[in-house]
């Protein structure tokens, strides 16, 4: 497994216990790493640190895509690790733009396969490809808009 996914892998237990029992985010990752930092091994600790907490601070801006997609779903309905991938995954989409999208849903759907359901990881896939045209649509629109005043 690459340092990247164990890294995901790392968020996404971050956004987890954030999402059942909201510590101060000020105090979340030094939670998260005194109580599994040796089981985490060689994970990226400053990368996993920026995806959860960036993730964190965005949460009502991620919900938002999320709520556009998921049809007759509410988040707070949804499993904890699924919400918790989806949020990992448009996160990354928003505010990391050197990992290209694609690789980020890949990576959703492999960590999903491994701590969810194969019906979520179908879900989630849904709901990231949508996500994904979106924001891609939005880029092209102001793109040509952008063309169109020149």
């Amino acid at each position: 497994m690459g340092a990247r996914r164990k890294a995901r892998i790392s968020a996404l237990q971050m956004l987890f216990q954030f999402d059942v029992s909201r510590p101060a985010v000020e105090a979340l990752t030094d939670l998260y790493w005194s109580s599994f930092g040796e089981e985490a091994g060689d994970v990226p600790r400053e990368y996993a640190d920026r995806l959860a907490l960036g993730a964190t601070a965005h949460f009502t801006e991620i919900d938002e895509h999320i709520r556009r997609r998921a049809e007759h779903w509410r988040i707070s309905r949804m499993a904890v690790v699924d919400r918790n991938i989806l949020r990992l995954a448009i996160y990354e989409f928003l505010y990391e733009p050197e990992t290209p999208k694609t690789v980020v849903i890949n990576e959703a759907l492999e960590i999903a396969r491994r701590f969810s359901t194969f019906e979520a990881t179908q879900f989630i896939n849904g709901i990231l490809d949508a996500v994904k045209r979106d924001l891609e649509d939005k880029e092209t629109a102001s793109s040509a808009t952008t063309s169109q005043k020149n």
